[in-house]
């Protein structure tokens, strides 16, 4: 019986190359092989598993679905034995690869992409694809390496790295307010118009926390649900109603007077932004200083709202 002589490593780089890339061509030319060679090496793989990795056609490639187990197992593989040779062996520390990062959106627009120049010269190896999403993504499923997100709390399954406090405040515009009244308690917001974010763990049920502690939960009907806040803060700005956001997205229109905070005696609880990462026995280092780059960002952040 013939038997392929394979170095498992580099044939599972060769995968997760073709798979990210989608290309034979392109993952050579990134691997510095000929087509030949992926071509090899996958076929080697292939064998050795005894399964199909890859559905191939003349437009395209696409992942099987035991392609899609193994790519996931084999992105973690070689992310580890990255690591490990980055910290037992020689060669330089400097974070290289493929790092994909989930953001919300406001934070991503507002914050994140005035600091990524910076991030890019400091880490020249690494290759970045940002995700802008309000949806909570699943890590797994979407491929994501590290995920920023605003919640009072995180699934158990995850390993989350508090980052900040992040406060979230009660506004309307000046026009509303003029023709609605102003909401005194909390209570009273169930007679106003009001806005929601469709993923606030809020909901439709806002709950208050007043300076002894005690809590009053107050049931709203929204007129309008938006997946983003800048979307909601327009509607606001224009007097649509009334709304809860961090205060990193209202500052400016608070200070200008387009919106007036509104049942400053209230909290609306302890909210956090998080970096999540799934669970590993090393952290890959391009996860690592991209959350350190973001503790800058966010304690500097602070500091300015301070």
């Amino acid at each position: 019986m013939h038997v392929i002589q394979m170095d498992m490593t580099q044939a599972m780089r060769v995968f997760v190359t073709v798979a990210e890339s989608g290309s034979l061509v392109a993952a050579a030319d990134q691997l510095d092989l000929s087509s030949a060679a992926v071509s090899r090496h996958l076929a080697a793989l292939e064998q050795h598993l005894g399964a199909r990795l890859l559905n191939r056609t003349t437009r395209r490639l696409s992942l099987s679905g035991a392609g899609e187990e193994f790519f996931e197992r084999a992105q973690q593989i070689l992310s580890e034995i990255s690591e490990a040779e980055t910290l037992v062996g020689s060669q330089s520390s400097q974070p290289s690869g493929l790092l994909r990062i989930s953001v919300p959106v406001a934070f991503g627009a507002r914050v994140l992409a005035k600091a990524l120049p910076d991030f890019c010269s400091r880490y020249p190896k690494l290759r970045l694809d940002v995700e802008l999403t309000d949806r909570p993504v699943d890590l797994v499923h979407d491929r994501i390496d590290v995920a920023l997100r605003v919640a009072q709390d995180v699934a158990p399954q995850l390993i989350a790295r508090k980052l900040a406090p992040v406060t979230l405040v009660v506004c309307a515009a000046p026009s509303y307010l003029d023709r609605r009244g102003t909401p005194a308690t909390p209570l009273d917001l169930a007679g106003h118009e009001t806005l929601g974010y469709t993923y606030h763990s809020l909901g439709d049920t806002w709950r208050f926390i007043d300076s002894a502690g005690e809590e009053t939960l107050v049931r709203l009907r929204s007129n309008v649900h938006a997946n983003n806040g800048d979307v909601l803060r327009e509607l606001a700005v224009a007097g649509c109603g009334i709304l809860a956001l961090p205060t990193f997205l209202i500052k400016d229109d608070v200070e200008a007077g387009r919106l007036v905070l509104l049942l400053e005696d209230w909290s609306l609880g302890e909210f956090n932004l998080y970096a999540v990462y799934l669970s590993r026995k090393f952290l890959p280092a391009k996860i690592r200083v991209f959350i350190d780059f973001v503790v800058d960002i966010v304690r500097e952040l602070i500091k300015a709202d301070a």
